[in-house]
């Protein structure tokens, strides 16, 4: 077995987890009425802009997510929030070391020998959901759920989801298939962008998101026999029986989302043994991109 094939079965015992520290690290979370920013970069901006649409959704306070690199200097937050699995992120690390006694900056890590440490103003250590593999899985997951907890939105029915995912086989065909569209809506277009990702990075899979409606003008049009299209979360009405009528492959969301994102990842992993690749070693990656002094 892989190291992401095992990471990612621990997913369920990590969510129940962060589910019980959300509340310890409370005061460290962004609070109700705060006009927050959260980043990241890769797998970790994609998980910003989930927590960034739950966050808005619940009423909590206006949210924003960006790719750490495109942090608009010029607004004024009350908090940046920053996930960074490794602590190490030149682009992650720079920001916060410019916001320096601005906003009040908080981290959120699974390694707790690293530089964001001392970098930003308050850090919560996720370090049972840390990884030996080079693709995220459940670190991503975890931070995700330590937030959706923060703010009253996870449930034990979102772990019982996990596991389903976890058991149940993958629909019949879905791994032949040379091209996968995942589709979101609101908190799950960040997720759907994860699922691409997922697929790229691990199987080299020809792979592309969009918010769900956005999906029919135009990019339905590449969808044929032997595609699969995954919606994560409720589909807008007529849009499954569109694709079917396509000959393409509809894989609809029943599970909660985020264990929908899980299917998605093993997924990815099955499509990479299928095509000799090894998930642990994706081309071109590296665990952490830490960049050289210019």
């Amino acid at each position: 077995m892989t190291h992401v094939e095992e990471e990612l079965a621990s997913q369920p015992e990590c969510w129940t987890r962060a589910a019980v520290e959300a509340a310890q690290h409370g005061g460290a979370l962004p609070a109700p009425g705060e006009r927050v920013a959260i980043v990241g970069c890769g797998t970790s901006y994609f998980m910003a802009q989930a927590v960034a649409a739950l966050r808005e959704g619940a009423g909590q306070g206006e949210t924003d997510a960006f790719a750490a690199s495109e942090f608009p200097y010029g607004r004024l937050y009350d908090r940046v929030v920053a996930l960074t699995r490794s602590g190490t992120t030149t682009e992650v690390l720079e920001l916060l070391g410019q916001l320096r006694g601005r906003p009040r900056t908080t981290a959120i890590t699974a390694d707790p020998d690293t530089p964001v440490m001392a970098a930003a103003d308050e850090v919560v250590v996720l370090d049972f959901a840390d990884e030996r593999s080079v693709v995220q899985t459940r670190f991503a997951t975890t931070a995700l759920t330590l937030l959706r907890a923060h703010l009253g939105l996870h449930t034990d029915a979102v772990v019982a989801d996990a596991r389903t995912a976890l058991a149940t086989p993958l629909p019949e065909g879905l791994v032949d298939c040379t091209q996968f569209t995942f589709l979101g809506r609101g908190w799950t277009v960040g997720l759907a962008n994860e699922a691409g990702l997922k697929m790229r990075e691990a199987a080299l899979a020809w792979t592309e998101t969009y918010p769900a409606m956005e999906y029919r003008h135009g990019p339905i049009s590449i969808t044929t026999h032997g595609t699969a299209t995954w919606m994560l979360g409720e589909a807008p009405e007529g849009l499954a029986e569109q694709v079917r009528d396509t000959g393409g492959l509809w894989i609809g969301g029943g599970l909660d989302p985020l264990a929908e994102l899980v299917r998605a990842q093993r997924l990815a992993v099955a499509v990479a043994a299928a095509r000799g690749l090894d998930p642990d070693r994706p081309r071109h990656l590296t665990r952490s991109v830490i960049l050289a002094d210019s």
